[in-house]
């Protein structure tokens, strides 16, 4: 006689990994692209590096000030014991670096943008980067895009002018600077006006072509378009001393030209929307959601690059608000593939996804985020999680799986469970209340290949639906 008594089936307790949810990529062996080179002329990344530690010598130097100087349970810290930038701690740094209070702050900024100091909420703390940064090149001209990526904060612009004509300037850059590399040498800023003035027209064009909003009565005139009147040559010699400020290209005698740095960032940005361009997909030209779909399927190093690809196409901001936007749908797969993207941003990501760890879809996927960020290794980032945050993260991961992998891939998702027993497991399922908790709790009871297991597990997802104990 067989016992009716469903078994308490042990789990092997693994070390859970990063719960980005993804199904198995599918193995398929695409041709390999010879690796590209850089335009004739560019340095070597030895060269390119030093070039970079140069620039940013200032700001290392701040942030090795930061790192010694300020944080908890040292001497010499700010009156407030946190490290924050204050007026007390900058005339601080001043005194003892014999510089200006003004010349800290703008290094400090500066230092900010390259990731080589990570302020969180009330505190600062040195970035990864700086404890690579004088024997990993990579890490250094990493930290010199990411600076590059955001120029348009290193220089504020103009007093006056109107925000939309801004971001407008900011969206068009990227083909005044591709128009630059491919130049390869100095170009009148008269010219780069009216590459300007030619690509704001085309997003106007663009942001037009389909009507927000109630339809207008007949006869009524639509509002006047307070951009279509702002002169584009201030924010053009903003865009462009913004841009020398970090270092990206230098202006004199009315032209502009790419240094080495610049010209070597604009090609690999370019390299990499070639690379996108090239997939089936086409990734590059969908909003977030669609490209996250059509990574879905890629080994992981092939999904980073369609990642950075897709990334360097548009401003950070609005790629990061929008695969911020794709996290927030029902699918799981999506959620947990779009952080994987933000991984892939970066620092710049860190305020819009500490903003949303309030929101109870995406903490899990947030609180992991931030700490790899802050240097945990992604084996041990689950630890920043709650035991209730792990379980609802695993449930959101088997729907994932439920939805878009294989029976033999969810069976194996139990192993990734923080819990030791299958009955402890189904206790904190139900109690944790994850909105797609009976589906996936069905879908685990009919792919369990034990009989006692999956009833144990449907009688759990029927408690769930009835609101029964």
């Amino acid at each position: 006689m067989t016992s009716r008594i469903p078994r308490d089936s042990r789990l092997r307790l693994v070390r859970p990994r990063p719960l980005a949810a993804a199904p198995q990529a599918i193995n398929q062996r695409r041709p390999r692209r010879p690796a590209p080179r850089p335009p004739e002329g560019t340095p070597a990344r030895s060269e390119l590096a030093r070039m970079a530690r140069s620039g940013l010598a200032g700001a290392a130097r701040v942030a090795r000030w930061a790192d010694s100087a300020l944080g908890p349970g040292r001497g010499n810290a700010t009156a407030d014991g946190k490290a924050t930038l204050s007026d007390a701690t900058a005339d601080q740094a001043a005194r003892e670096l014999g510089l200006t209070a003004a010349t800290i702050r703008a290094d400090w900024d500066t230092a900010r943008l390259a990731g080589l100091i990570e302020v969180h909420g009330d505190s600062a703390r040195p970035g990864w980067r700086l404890r690579a940064w004088n024997r990993d090149d990579s890490a250094v001209l990493r930290g010199w895009v990411a600076l590059f990526d955001a120029w348009s904060l290193a220089h504020p612009e103009p007093a006056g002018q109107e925000p939309a004509a801004v971001a407008e300037v900011v969206s068009a850059m990227p083909q005044v600077l591709s128009f630059l590399q491919l130049s390869a040498g100095p170009v009148p800023v008269d010219q780069l006006l009216d590459l300007l003035e030619q690509r704001v027209t085309e997003l106007r064009t663009e942001r037009c072509e389909v009507p927000y909003g109630p339809r207008l009565e007949p006869g009524t005139e639509p509002a006047p378009d307070p951009t279509a009147d702002t002169p584009l040559a201030p924010l053009l010699d903003w865009a462009l001393h913004a841009l020398a400020s970090v270092g990206a290209l230098t202006c004199g005698d009315g032209q502009a030209t790419l240094t080495p740095l610049g010209n070597w960032a604009v090609w690999v940005k370019l390299e990499q929307i070639c690379v996108a361009a090239q997939s089936p997909a086409g990734n590059i030209e969908q909003p977030a959601e669609d490209m996250l779909r059509g990574c879905a399927q890629l080994r992981p190093n092939a999904a980073r690059a369609e990642y950075r690809a897709w990334l360097a196409a548009r401003p950070v901001g609005s790629a990061v608000a929008e695969l911020l936007g794709a996290a927030r749908g029902e699918d799981a797969l999506l959620r947990g593939l779009a952080f994987d993207a933000l991984r892939v941003v970066g620092a710049p990501a860190e305020p819009d996804v500490r903003g949303v760890v309030d929101e109870p879809t995406l903490r899990p996927y947030a609180l992991l985020w931030l700490a790899e960020h802050d240097g945990a290794d992604p084996e041990d980032a689950h630890e920043a999680l709650t035991r209730r945050e792990a379980t609802w993260l695993w449930v959101d991961t088997a729907a994932a799986v439920a939805d878009h992998g294989e029976a033999p891939l969810l069976v194996r998702h139990l192993e990734a469970a923080v819990q030791f027993t299958v009955p402890a497991l189904l206790e904190e399922v139900r109690a944790v209340g994850h909105p797609r908790t009976v589906q996936v709790l069905v879908a685990l009871a009919a792919a369990h290949p034990d009989p006692a297991l999956a009833k144990a597990v449907r009688r759990a997802a029927f408690q769930v639906h009835t609101g029964g104990s």
